[in-house]
């Protein structure tokens, strides 16, 4: 072993434990590997930011970009939405379903983007219709994971791995390539997470409004002319089927109806008095078939934290969850200061519920003796503009936002739509690279307004990126130090007379292993350069070496700091960390046998 493979080593060796305590954000500890590298003379200046201007990454970035114009045009909640309909299954069949839908999404669209909308999708369906989100949130995370390892597009790493492979003088994956490999762990996911539910808590019915007492607003709307709900019966109209909305009074031509049937049609000129949420209101406000009358009449039932005419000044009332290194834990409502939280104004803290103090809640004079803590939800009040700089605040997740909302253009929803099929189309036919066909949807997104480059810029989880761009150049200095060879060279002493089951049966849990602890893009640049030179020492095909890289990297069911999506559902304090390994701890075990049958059985 040379001093250049002993000083690599130190460097994974302390980076492998800043990412498994959380020292830093994984963005910095990725800047410190690649100046330890630089410094260390192991790569030079040119392959130090080579992960810049990686293919790997620019195809993350790119398919970054999609992912927020198919959110911000509805494309998302369109394909989710369906699951609303669901309400009436009993849980048992709703969490197979729920896991179908999501790995679907998740196959071709951010995964972290899906799981967050899901999160919404299962918070108002809790608070309707008393459905536990514990049942639901991890199966639908775990779903998540498995469904972007299932095609070349659904996770950073798979692109992080094709990449490595590439770069060796591989033949790159097609689109498609290991999907069937993918189904299988989706259905042994699925069997495993239905059967094991009771295992769940039954807790998590918890919403924004239940936690911090938002109740609903009472406004008064006059039905314009040419609205198209006259001459409709109540009954027949969104007013009635809404379930977040209610009519409390009808008044026509001075005569009052304090309990309107729904057989009423209605006309030109009458004034409803409504009772509906912040949401609600902002959409009545928004449609050309009502307008909203702004008067002493218009006031908050309870809280007086908003007021109606708020939204004239576009106050939105935005729900953050504290994610760990955030510069936020430690410190009280009366300590945060409005810099901070780039303009925000704090208004209430939520603890993460605890087995001793579930329901622990803090306001008014009291609030400034909390102090915020992993996992913890701030309440605060921000504009639209702060809004943009306030996803800027690091390890923050923005939970849930009451804004403006702005009705979703149909044509903007099917353009984004009919972009992401072309992507898919170019890519999966192989008629250009999964780089070439997420920079014409960029372009293509871009141009037709269905995306504006300042969100691009606010909404990009450039941590990602950076993250990327610092790793990468450790797998170069692997292959300079000759690293890679010489743990290969000792593992091939190991696998002597091994079976080619048990080869990548080890690879596989060793790669797994390691991924429930450290980024999984950290673990597939590690581990991928190694399974190469192994297979081509045993002059074997590489492909299932590095597909068990690859599918082991995106299995990090069993702790919940291993992947983004399970940290987010963590930080919302219905789990505990054992219910991660034990559900995730029996999914990896039946995962790594049949991942390593299968991949062994490919030669």
């Amino acid at each position: 072993m040379t001093p250049d493979i002993l000083i690599l080593f130190a460097i994974i060796i302390v980076a492998i434990i800043f990412f498994s305590l959380e020292v830093f954000p994984v963005d910095k500890i990725a800047f410190f590997i690649l100046v330890s590298l630089l410094v260390a003379n192991l790569v030079s200046p040119e392959e130090a930011i080579s992960g810049f201007s990686s293919p790997a990454t620019i195809a993350v970035l790119a398919l970054m970009i999609l992912a927020i114009g198919l959110e911000n045009n509805g494309v998302i909640d369109l394909l989710a939405n369906g699951l609303k309909k669901l309400k009436n299954l009993p849980v048992f069949l709703m969490i197979p379903v729920f896991m179908l839908i999501a790995g679907g999404i998740s196959a071709f669209i951010n995964t972290t983007a899906v799981v967050i909308v899901f999160v919404k999708i299962i918070s108002e369906l809790s608070a309707k219709h008393d459905i536990p989100m514990s049942k639901l949130l991890m199966p639908v995370s775990f779903a998540a994971i498995i469904g972007g390892s299932c095609t070349l597009m659904g996770t950073s790493t798979n692109l992080i791995v094709n990449a490595i492979a590439v770069n060796r003088g591989l033949e790159r994956f097609s689109f498609f390539e290991f999907t069937w490999y993918g189904v299988i762990f989706m259905v042994i996911t699925i069997v495993i997470v239905t059967l094991m539910n009771k295992f769940l808590p039954s807790r998590g019915k918890t919403t924004i409004d239940e936690d911090y007492n938002l109740d609903e607003f009472i406004t008064k709307i006059i039905i314009n002319k040419n609205a198209t709900i006259i001459g409709k019966p109540i009954g027949e109209t969104f007013l009635f089927e809404n379930e977040d909305l209610e009519i409390l009074r009808l008044k026509r031509d001075g005569i009052i109806n304090d309990k309107p049937g729904k057989y009423i049609p209605l006309k030109e000129g009458d004034q409803l008095l409504l009772r509906c949420n912040l949401e609600n209101l902002i959409k009545l406000k928004d449609q050309k078939d009502f307008t909203v009358i702004k008067n002493k009449d218009n006031k908050k039932l309870t809280n007086p934290i908003i007021q109606a005419e708020d939204l004239a000044a576009n106050i939105q009332v935005v729900e953050i969850l504290m994610l760990p290194n955030s510069p936020l834990i430690g410190k009280s409502l009366k300590s945060v200061k409005s810099q901070d939280l780039r303009g925000a104004i704090p208004l209430a803290i939520r603890k993460r519920r605890s087995l001793r103090n579930p329901h622990r809640r803090i306001f008014g004079n009291k609030r400034d003796q909390i102090e915020l803590r992993v996992g913890d939800r701030l309440l605060v009040e921000v504009s639209e503009s702060v809004l943009e700089e306030l996803s800027k605040v690091e390890n923050v997740a923005i939970l849930q936002v009451h804004k403006e909302i702005r009705s979703v253009k149909k044509s903007k929803q099917r353009i984004s739509f009919a972009i992401l099929l072309l992507v898919i189309g170019l890519s999966a036919f192989s008629i250009f690279p999964i780089l070439k066909s997420a920079l014409i949807g960029c372009f293509l997104m871009i141009f037709s307004k269905c995306i504006d480059l300042g969100k691009i810029y606010s909404q990009v989880n450039w941590q990602i990126i950076f993250l990327l761009a610092g790793m990468i150049p450790l797998g170069v200095a692997m292959s300079n130090t000759g690293a890679d060879l010489w743990i290969s060279n000792q593992l091939l002493n190991v696998f002597q007379d091994q079976t080619e089951t048990v080869i990548i049966g080890t690879l596989f849990l060793i790669t797994m292993i390691l991924s429930g602890f450290v980024s999984n893009n950290a673990t597939a640049i590690i581990i991928t350069p190694i399974a190469i030179t192994i297979a081509v020492s045993m002059e074997l095909d590489p492909k299932p070496f590095i597909l068990a890289v690859l599918f082991a990297a995106n299995f990090s069911f069993f702790t919940p700091i291993g992947y983004q999506t399970n940290t987010i559902i963590y930080g919302m304090g219905i789990y505990r960390f054992r219910h991660f390994f034990i559900i995730g701890g029996v999914i990896s075990l039946a995962l790594w046998i049949t991942g390593s049958l299968l991949l062994a059985g490919s030669f």
